[in-house]
C-alpha cells in the first residue's frame, strides 16, 4: 500500500514541471490576447476586438450573452468608455487544446456629459486551439460589487 502511494508521489512530482510550464506558456499567451484586447479597446476598434474570439465566441456579463462581438463593444464605445487596463492574474492548460485564464480590468472614459464612466471588475476567459491560434471562445465580465451599505 505504501509503495503505491509512493509510486503516485513520484509520478506528481515528475509531472508537476510540465504542468507549471505549460502555465507560463499558457499565461504568456492569454497576456497576448489580452495586450491586443486592450490595443483595440483604446483604438475603439470592436472589429480588432472581435478578432481573437472564436466565430462562435461570446461575451457574458451581467445583462447576459453577446454573441456578436463587434456589436457589443461598439455599444460600448457609444457610452463613452474609452480605456481599459487589464491584468492576468492565472492562466492554466486544461489540454493540448483548451486553456483558462483569470484577470482583472479597469476601464473609463466620459460620458457625453462629460461625466466619468466606467468600472472595474474581474474576467474569465475560455481559450481553445483555432487553426493553431489560441482564441477566446468565452470571455465572463463581472463587474466589482458596490460596498454594502453602512
Amino acid at each position: 500500500m505504501r509503495l503505491s502511494y509512493a509510486f503516485c508521489f513520484m509520478v506528481a512530482l515528475l509531472f508537476t514541471p510540465a504542468i507549471a510550464a505549460d502555465d507560463q506558456s499558457g499565461k504568456q499567451e492569454a497576456e497576448k490576447i489580452s495586450a491586443s484586447f486592450k490595443e483595440n479597446f483604446d483604438k475603439q476598434n470592436g472589429a480588432g476586438i472581435g478578432g481573437p474570439f472564436t466565430n462562435d465566441g461570446v461575451v457574458v456579463n451581467p445583462a447576459g450573452p453577446h454573441t456578436d462581438i463587434t456589436q457589443y463593444y461598439d455599444g460600448v464605445f457609444k457610452t463613452g468608455v474609452n480605456h481599459l487596463e487589464s491584468t492576468v492574474t492565472q492562466a492554466t492548460t486544461l489540454g493540448a487544446d483548451t486553456m483558462i485564464a483569470i484577470g482583472e480590468y479597469v476601464s473609463s472614459g466620459k460620458d457625453a456629459s462629460g461625466a466619468a464612466v466606467g468600472g472595474s471588475g474581474h474576467w474569465t476567459g475560455t481559450y481553445v486551439r483555432d487553426g493553431g491560434a489560441w482564441k477566446l471562445r468565452m470571455l465572463t465580465v463581472s463587474p466589482k460589487a458596490s460596498p454594502p451599505p453602512k
